[in-house]
């Protein structure tokens, strides 16, 4: 495995693949100078610098637990032929190129699929609609290349080019952390996963499992001082995909269930710019206008009667009166005349309010690509802070779910503006470092804030003041390290034991998924729970001895992988959900040409033509791929 890569995701990847799955890993970095760190200086105040001094002082205390690097580094100030050979390319089984850069990454790309056609590739680009037609022409090269079909190798894996994006894989955690319920979802072709943190059962209940339980919580989550569910906790850590013993024996723990697949919220805007009738036809420009309508069809109307004509053409001469483009009426009757000169002045007087109302309308056209301001009154929003790559994903997703949110950025060239306008979305143009720039996002009325910015002291200083503000505010931050993010949290959990406080590493919530796709396998998205994650994968049934000829219920296994459903074609859909069980709920989700089948019950026979959606721990998932560990040789 070779890993490329200039910021913390690349050693985060590199010691996945090496301490979860056993590969041998090159690890393929610019010179030290060069590389692309994030900022840990900044205007912080006294509390904020302090606080970063208590954490990295736990940092560097925290010795254990840290995850094992490469098997070799190289040094490279960028991904050449010349690098790229030296890494080993050319005998590699798969390169994962994460650059920060979009276009290093495609260069890089098309580079090593010259070098090697049957390489897999897996690369970190944000551009989605971009993502997938690089996909597509490096399968293409790949089949012509080697002459094999699109998408195939020789050695039985699933794809040969993967595109993510760390941004996509974290978004939904970080939105998701921010709500009531800490629920968490996983988005795939249209498939949608929820899953919901549950408070501890009552003495003598049990757990409702939903779909499925997905974990019991850490009994000892609340302890500042303890581990604070990692994988270190021990007996008292989170426990990933118990079985029903375990679940009905957790007294007093919260769990983690799958308690939807489907998605019922409001649509996402179609992002044509459009303004809302609302804010184009305002109050008083909606009264202007009913009185325009009104002051034409009084005088119609009195026309209609007292001249007996029809209303269409009573309206017509009532308009030209108005306008005073009609002819005198001096040959016709006294009805007659004193309406016109009444029709007359009405003209005069709406003369100005229709000019007013024209203006109106321009203005509200012309602000409309304008920023919002938070509107008054605004209470129970999230505030979002930074609107770069992660912070723009949680955006989307946050108005997904149709949460009111807020979001403040510094820079007003930054590349979620676009999107902020387009979601017609109140931004906060300022530095949040300076006074008064919270209070005008109304953080003290806000239910939560996310502080996504790229710089750590920034988040902690806005965290800090947030709680200063509001004590028991929801506080999510964005934070370079995975060891620094639980260190704050420690510390956060400590001088605000009443507030839910969480820290998250974009590294550490898209690393798996990213070594998923190394190892070959489609990784529908991960979950965090607490400080460890939840992997969902497809996984192919055939060539798995865990899984192929054994019942749902015989292939499961505690702590490692669970099946949660079945994906058939559309002509055994119905079969498949027959011959499961005539209990077994059928509820599925169109994904392409297939169905998913849930709730499958545990005396179902997994067949090898069958493919499976599976919830699966890091090293469950590393099991199940087959891949043993090799003997390595010193020197």
């Amino acid at each position: 495995m070779v890993v490329c890569g200039d910021d913390g995701l690349a050693h985060r990847l590199a010691a996945e693949l090496r301490g979860v799955y056993r590969e041998q890993v090159t690890l393929v970095v610019p010179p030290s100078g060069s590389r692309l760190r994030q900022p840990v200086t900044g205007r912080a105040r006294a509390a904020s610098a302090a606080l970063l001094d208590m954490v990295n002082a736990a940092v560097n205390r925290a010795g254990n637990g840290q995850p094992v690097g490469a098997d070799r580094e190289l040094v490279a100030t960028e991904p050449t032929e010349e690098a790229l050979a030296d890494a080993g390319v050319e005998r590699a089984t798969a390169l994962a190129l994460v650059y920060d850069d979009d276009e290093t990454n495609i260069r890089a790309a098309l580079t090593a699929r010259r070098l090697n056609p049957r390489l897999r590739l897996v690369l970190r680009l944000y551009n989605r609609r971009l993502g997938r037609h690089i996909e597509d022409l490096l399968d293409q090269s790949a089949a012509l290349a080697t002459g094999d079909g699109p998408g195939s190798r020789a050695d039985g894996a699933e794809a040969s080019t993967t595109v993510l994006s760390d941004a996509d894989t974290a978004a939904p955690a970080l939105a998701a952390t921010a709500l009531v319920g800490t629920s968490k979802i996983v988005e795939t072709d249209g498939l949608l996963l929820r899953a919901v943190e549950r408070e501890p059962p009552r003495p003598g209940e049990v757990a409702d499992p939903g779909l499925c339980t997905l974990a019991l919580l850490s009994a000892t989550s609340n302890d500042p001082a303890g581990a604070d569910g990692s994988e270190n906790s021990g007996e008292h850590g989170p426990q990933l995909l118990p079985d029903a013993a375990a679940v009905q024996a957790a007294t007093g723990r919260g769990t983690v269930a799958l308690e939807q697949v489907s998605y019922s919220g409001p649509p996402l805007p179609d992002g044509r710019g459009g303004v809302p009738f609302g804010e184009l036809f305002s109050r008083r420009l909606r009264w202007s206008l009913a009185g325009l309508a009104a002051c034409v069809v009084a005088p119609a109307v009195a026309l209609m009667v007292v001249t007996g004509e029809h209303l269409l053409h009573a309206t017509y001469v009532t308009l030209l009166d108005l306008f005073s483009i009609n002819d005198p009426a001096h040959n016709k009757d006294t009805g007659r005349q004193i309406l016109q000169l009444l029709s007359g002045f009405v003209g005069l007087l709406l003369l100005p309010v229709l000019l007013a109302a024209v203006l109106e309308a321009l203005g509200t056209f012309r602000s409309a690509s304008a920023l919002r301001k938070p509107p008054r009154g605004l209470g129970g929003h999230v505030v979002l802070l930074g609107l770069g790559k992660i912070g723009t994903r949680v955006l989307t997703r946050l108005r997904e779910m149709d949460i009111p949110v807020v979001c403040v950025e510094a820079d007003p060239e930054a590349r979620g503006m676009a999107t902020a306008r387009r979601l017609r979305v109140p931004v906060v143009l300022g530095d949040v470092t300076q006074e008064g720039v919270l209070e005008a996002a109304k953080i003290h009325r806000a239910h939560s804030l996310l502080a996504l910015t790229s710089v750590d002291t920034t988040n902690l200083e806005a965290v800090l003041y947030g709680r200063s503000v509001r004590s028991r505010l929801r506080v999510v931050l964005r934070l370079y390290d995975d060891d620094f993010a639980t260190a704050v949290y420690r510390t956060l959990r400590a001088a605000h034991p009443d507030a839910l406080t969480r820290s998250r590493s974009v590294t550490h919530l898209a690393a798996p998924s990213f070594a998923g796709a190394m190892m070959g396998r489609q990784i529908l998205g991960a979950i965090p729970v607490e400080r460890r994650v939840l992997l969902f994968a497809a996984v192919a049934v055939a060539g798995h001895p865990q899984l192929e000829g054994r019942t749902v219920g015989e292939a499961f296994r505690a702590g490692a992988w669970r099946v949660l459903a079945l994906e058939v074609s559309d002509g055994r859909a119905g079969g498949a959900g027959a011959g499961a069980s005539a209990s077994a709920s059928a509820s599925a989700e169109g994904a392409r040409e297939s169905q998913l089948v849930w709730e499958l019950p545990d005396t179902y026979v997994l067949r090898g033509e069958d493919r499976v959606v599976l919830a699966a721990t890091r090293r469950g998932l590393a099991e199940l791929l087959g891949r043993r560990t090799r003997q390595r040789t010193d020197g």
